[in-house]
């Protein structure tokens, strides 16, 4: 899940909670299915996608610079993930363990109502993603995810934006025409 909580960037620098850096490159995954990751990554540049596997990729989120992400089934439980996370082109993240994360987490009163927040943020965004997949008309899906996400058109390629919003190629660029 990718998350843009405001302040937590300088937040994280400032308790120099980065274990590590990560360059992948266009294409290689930061997760695959079927793997425990108990990390959470902020993209220092670039962009990723998540999806999973059933009969065809099934994008379901997106994560680009200054966004956190999580493979969160696996961060909270510690067991494998069905979800897949890979760089759309050559991304830069910063890793910090679930260990450092909590530790710092539970030092202060402030610092868990950031957690929280992060998890209200996530919990409203998967509401916003169901509700664009129950809506029948690409028209009324895809002018949400523009007026919601205007940064998604300038940051993805179209193939994988029309994945997300469960369309053709052809008809995402119709509709970004009309």
């Amino acid at each position: 899940m990718a998350v843009q909580p405001s302040g937590i960037l300088e937040l994280l620098k400032e308790n120099n909670l980065f274990e590590s850096e990560l360059v992948l490159t266009r294409n290689e995954f930061l997760k695959v299915a079927g793997t425990v990751d108990t990390n959470i990554y902020f993209i220092a540049e670039g962009s990723l996608r998540i999806y999973i596997v059933q009969e065809e990729e099934q994008i379901i989120r997106f994560g680009y610079q200054n966004d956190l992400i999580v493979a969160l089934d696996s961060f909270l439980t510690e067991q494998p993930s069905e979800f897949y996370i890979q760089a759309i082109k050559k991304t830069v993240v910063k890793i910090i363990s679930k260990k450092t994360f909590f530790d710092f987490i539970n030092k202060e009163k402030n610092n868990l109502k950031l957690w929280n927040s992060i998890l209200e943020n996530l919990v409203l965004q998967q509401m916003e993603r169901e509700k664009d997949l129950l809506i029948s008309s690409v028209n009324e899906r895809y002018s949400r995810v523009l007026k919601r996400s205007p940064r998604l058109f300038q940051e993805i390629p179209h193939k994988y934006i029309a994945n997300y919003l469960r369309m053709t190629p052809e008809t995402l660029s119709r509709l970004k025409k009309s």
